[in-house]
């Protein structure tokens, strides 16, 4: 018991340092979001050829609210695949905040988001090259349907509750401080047990199968996935090319609005099971290197 005490308050002493840089991580982006959302989505409709290109610089905005709108905008056939993989695999949820929560981590911020704007832009293009000059393409033609008739959908976090700002940055806060703060707690309790080096072995430690496993993980339809992943890595648990793949293939509840607005199964499984390839063979690769 006094290990378990130990471990939340190690836990609680860590994560109230991050408190206030998260709130103000938060605030900047909800007025990021409210000022340019509606500008961005016009920008990615219009984009034409430099669709992707756009489509990874937007995903790299935090949260997940670039990766609903693109799954809604693909789903009408308003926007191309190239643009739709494009902001998954640069869309990283919640690890920038996170990051930004912990001045120790400054430094790693940049690296993170252009390495995803970067592998957003080459999914992109190569999505688009796969969807039109292979066989692949008779599935990229399933019946078009209105996406003006969907409803917008979004993750709760990403709602703005009737134009009330405040309430909304201090609710994504304070629910992203809790997963933040289980998930050190649960970390702590796991390092305390075994150590650090024992915790890489359990998350495989220095294995090339290591961003593999991270990439299912970042497939849980959830920001939880994002947090437990940007967690490991700033503890050292998990390489920068396992936290990519995970990132890559996490894009908040995005992928969840996808199989839901667009009606062919086939299509969105076999967009999942490209991006979950394409995330692995990165991650493998920027793990190998070892940046």
């Amino acid at each position: 018991m006094e290990f378990v005490i130990h471990s939340l308050l190690h836990a609680a002493k860590d994560c109230l340092k991050m408190l206030p840089f998260l709130f103000i991580a938060y605030l900047l982006m909800e007025i990021l979001e409210n000022s340019t959302s509606h500008k961005a989505e016009h920008a990615i409709k219009k984009a034409g050829v430099f669709g992707p290109f756009i489509g990874a610089v937007l995903g790299a905005v935090p949260q997940c609210g670039f990766s609903v709108a693109a799954a809604n905008l693909y789903s009408g056939r308003i926007v191309s695949i190239g643009v739709l993989a494009a902001v998954f695999i640069s869309t990283s949820d919640e690890a920038v905040p996170i990051l930004l929560a912990n001045p120790k981590h400054f430094g790693k911020i940049l690296l993170l988001i252009a390495t995803k704007v970067v592998l957003g832009i080459i999914a992109g293009y190569l999505f688009e090259f796969l969807f039109t000059k292979t066989p692949l393409a008779k599935l990229a033609k399933p019946v078009v349907e209105d996406v003006h008739g969907h409803e917008h959908e979004s993750c709760h976090s990403c709602k703005h509750s009737h134009g009330k700002m405040w309430k909304s940055v201090v609710l994504h806060t304070l629910s992203t401080w809790l997963f933040i703060f289980a998930i050190t707690a649960g970390l702590n309790m796991i390092i305390e047990a075994v150590g650090l080096e024992g915790t890489k072995t359990i998350f495989l430690g220095n294995s090339i199968f290591q961003p593999v496993v991270a990439a299912l993980i970042g497939f849980i339809p959830n920001c939880a996935s994002s947090v437990f992943l940007t967690g490991l890595y700033a503890e050292g648990a998990l390489s920068f090319g396992s936290v990519i793949a995970g990132l890559c293939t996490g894009a908040g509840v995005g992928m969840l609005v996808l199989f839901k607005a667009n009606k062919s199964v086939k299509q969105n499984l076999t967009i999942a099971g490209l991006l979950y390839a394409f995330s692995c063979v990165v991650g493998v690769i920027l793990h190998i290197i070892g940046i």
